[in-house]
């Protein structure tokens, strides 16, 4: 039973939001059709309620070595007010969490989780902190996150009544940056981040002006089509771009290097890190390997349906729909590596009924191929 919702959630329910459970959160699946809030953030822009992610602060004269070494990636070399997607590993070498962490100070970093994840993520930097001097504040309660999505939303941004004092204009924020702001006189953080594969933005903002920012977003959005979008459109825009989701492409059975995340490991980085030593070793020779699969027709295998080879069962899918935008079935799956080459050609046991598919690259949508 969710027993969370969003300081948003008067304004979804106004807004006709159907809901479904996330993490424990009431969370809006859609508010009017996937398809229509799917195209409106690859044409336009939607604003999307992500609240319930997890921000956790990190900070002291020891925080730059303390993620480091707590995390796959090397942090400390971040400028200020960038972001970097990185891994939390268990010594095993499976996936704890997927995170972004934006560098906030010299000694200070945000550490975004996934809802899911956020006591996990928690109790796992607390327990590796150690004797390195930092602090590590669990500010997910007191903080709101809203996604503003698609090729218009710089516009909108810029349109917003309140967004004011930028340290960094929109027009020069680069992808996967971030800069200070202020919403009327609340501080407010805009990073050039998000889980669409399209530009956009996402605002963190004190959860009780939260309401306030999102009216404001949806009021200026108005003109340039911006649509409310829920957690249904959210997923295969995702899929469309080839970015996991915790819990279908990552857990904790699998090693970066089989979700095609090897490059997020920095394997270069000084001294030891949690998880180094398994990394180092490498999963086992049978593992599987994460490839895109593009079907035939118009059925989409969904997360858990199985993946052949001729008679052989190679593997099983995490994540499925019928593209919005391409218009034909895709997926996400983890097969043997003997059948994982591009172009192979494969089947999904589509409830009893055998459908082709053949092995793609991922991702399977770039927007570079629309809209510049």
């Amino acid at each position: 039973m969710s027993d969370r919702s969003s300081p948003l959630h008067q304004l979804h329910v106004d807004a006709g939001a159907s809901f479904t459970d996330f993490a424990g959160w009431q969370m809006p699946v859609r508010y009017s059709s996937d398809l229509a809030e799917h195209h409106a953030v690859r044409t336009a822009a939607g604003i999307f309620d992500i609240s319930h992610m997890a921000e956790i602060l990190v900070s002291g004269p020891d925080a730059p070595a303390f993620l480091d070494y707590a995390l796959a990636g090397k942090l400390s070399a971040i400028g200020l007010g960038q972001a970097k997607y990185s891994l939390l590993l268990a010594e095993s070498g499976g996936i704890i969490d997927d995170l972004v962490v934006y560098r906030r100070a010299d000694d200070a970093f945000l550490v975004v989780a996934n809802a899911g994840n956020r006591f996990p993520v928690v109790a796992a930097l607390t327990e590796r902190a150690g004797d390195f001097d930092v602090t590590i504040e669990d500010q997910s309660d007191d903080i709101s996150l809203i996604a503003v999505q698609g090729p218009l939303s710089r516009g909108i941004l810029e349109a917003t009544a309140g967004i004011a004092q930028l340290a960094t204009p929109l027009d020069e924020l680069k992808y996967y940056w971030s800069t200070d702001a202020k919403f009327g006189d609340l501080p407010l953080i805009i990073g050039r981040t998000g889980y669409t594969g399209e530009d956009g933005y996402e605002l963190y903002v004190q959860a009780d002006a939260a309401a306030s920012l999102w009216e404001a977003l949806i009021s200026a959005g108005a003109p340039f089509g911006l649509v409310p979008a829920g957690l249904a459109s959210r997923d295969t825009l995702r899929l469309e771009a080839g970015m996991p989701l915790y819990g279908h492409e990552l857990n904790l059975d699998t090693f970066p290097v089989q979700a095609g995340l090897g490059r997020v490991v920095a394997l270069t980085k000084e001294g030891d890190f949690v998880g180094r030593a398994a990394i180092e070793a490498g999963p086992p020779a049978d593992a599987r390997v994460l490839v895109g699969l593009v079907g035939e027709g118009k059925r989409a295998g969904r997360a858990d349906y199985l993946v052949f080879d001729g008679d052989d069962e190679v593997g099983n899918i995490t994540s499925g729909a019928l593209s919005p935008t391409l218009g034909y079935p895709i997926a996400m799956a983890y097969v043997d590596v003997a059948s994982s080459a591009a172009g192979t050609t494969l089947e999904i046991d589509v409830r009893g009924s055998r459908v082709a598919a053949s092995v793609v690259p991922l991702p399977f949508y770039k927007k570079e191929e629309n809209h510049g």
